[in-house]
């Protein structure tokens, strides 16, 4: 990046014709957007820890798949639940503030969950964990709104969806190891210091305003000042939000869902291979999340086209998702490779808030981002639980070590809803409306 100049708001900013921005130096955009990045990577991990502790959970506190895919599944509802206030907070009281207390809270929830004696205290955690790091994702893309020039926005939103990519692995493989080393109370117990450790580097370095912070014309002092429902207001009146809102959780749902739940025990029960071998698999799928976001946000940059790129993604996601769920004898190296190039093509999500901030005024944008997110991060609230019930449906009442055991048949009756969604994906891709890459006019 080039050398900004910046105005530090954690001391007062002088006015009048001799005030001047003090500059910051030239690598501070990166620094913070890597710390919002860093703390939505932690909030991935927390997304996907479940999916290597399931048994532990089972036998822990004595359920189902159904109530285990809620335990899990109730990070989505309080994170889905609050992204709309999440975006109007964000636009009023800026990243800083908001992503250090935030980021406390996390560190708060892991330490409940790590230390919950009952089922109805693990929920709490879960809770907590899930609407501490609802200020993430939209708080990271804020902050790249106001430091970076638009023509990088879709590609920087793609390198942040790649590092919480990072931290959804870290969730699984690595995660599965440290569990065996220090069990899963201990594991969320780290998390939970490292998750403290960071909120005091997001409260000193990160500021609010940059360089691309939208600010009133001078040259029409008389403009109203538009309030925090004016924005909410504007975006749900703009059906094409819905429309690219849709399109974003269709095409999230088989990594929240199989990545971060119910991959690891699928593969385990339908190729017979450990759980660390399972999880490295499932691994896969994030692992090219983490290559696609980026690739096909600098495509979308590249060609100034977000419906033509979309398209690409969702129908390249349908066909791979079903060759590795469907496709007849395959190996399981093979149906690994299809999770990673499923990935690839399904981190094409990235574009669904490109194209939902383009269709909404610059001054809205939070609660845009905000909106969209909502819809994206409900696909975890549902079909997380969603297969967990369709698993328990065709549960044959086979029990080991305390635990319910699932058929391979019972697996694939309720995958074929994941399939489902990547069609959905791809018609409300056909729906969206090309922005060009161009936001819309202040008043359009």
């Amino acid at each position: 990046m080039g050398n900004y100049t910046v105005m530090d708001t954690t001391t007062p900013a002088r006015t009048g014709p001799s005030a001047t921005p003090s500059p910051g130096p030239p690598a501070l955009p990166w620094i913070m957007w890597g710390l919002a990045a860093l703390f939505y990577c932690y909030g991935f991990f927390q997304r996907t820890s479940p999916s290597v502790m399931v048994d532990e959970l089972m036998r822990e506190f004595a359920v189902g798949a159904a109530l285990t895919g809620t335990l899990s599944g109730l990070y989505f509802y309080t994170y889905a639940g609050l992204q709309i206030p999440v975006g109007l907070i964000l636009d009023r009281f800026g990243p800083r503030r908001v992503l250090a207390v935030s980021c406390a809270l996390a560190g708060a929830g892991s330490a409940l969950f790590a230390m919950a004696d009952s089922l109805t205290m693990a929920y709490a955690g879960r809770l907590m964990i899930g609407g501490a790091v609802a200020f993430t994702w939209v708080g990271a893309l804020l902050i790249v709104s106001r430091w970076f020039p638009p023509e990088r926005f879709a590609m920087i939103s793609g390198l942040t969806l790649a590092l919480g990519m990072a931290g959804g692995i870290g969730g699984q493989a690595p995660l599965a190891v440290l569990i065996a080393e220090v069990g899963w109370r201990g594991a969320l117990g780290i998390a939970a210091v490292l998750a403290l450790a960071l909120a005091v580097l997001i409260a000193l370095i990160v500021r609010d305003q940059g360089p691309f912070t939208p600010r009133p014309d001078p040259a029409q002092p008389e403009a109203p000042k538009r309030g925090l429902a004016a924005g909410l207001a504007r975006v749900l009146r703009n059906p094409q939000t819905y429309v690219v809102g849709l399109y974003g959780a269709a095409l999230t749902s088989p990594m929240l869902s199989f990545a971060g739940l119910w991959g690891v025990p699928y593969l385990q029960r339908l190729y017979g291979v450990d759980r660390e071998v399972a999880a490295l698999a499932t691994s896969g799928m994030m692992i090219g999340w983490a290559m696609g976001a980026p690739l096909m946000g600098w495509l979308s940059d590249r060609l100034r086209r977000r419906r033509r790129v979309m398209l690409l993604a969702s129908s390249g996601s349908l066909l791979t998702l079903a060759a590795a769920l469907y496709a007849p004898g395959l190996p399981f190296v093979a149906v690994a490779g299809l999770l990673v190039v499923n990935g690839l093509f399904a981190g094409g999500m990235v574009l669904c808030f490109a194209a939902g901030r383009e269709h909404n005024p610059p001054w809205a944008s939070g609660a845009a981002l905000g909106v969209v997110n909502m819809f994206s991060m409900s696909a975890g609230a549902i079909f997380q639980p969603l297969l967990g019930w369709l698993l328990d449906r065709g549960w044959d009442g086979l029990m080991e070590a305390g635990r319910r055991l699932y058929s391979a048949e019972a697996f694939q009756d309720a995958v074929w809803v994941l399939v489902l969604m990547q069609g959905v994906a791809l018609t409300a891709a056909l729906l969206t409306r090309e922005t060009h890459g161009r936001p819309r006019a202040e008043d359009a």
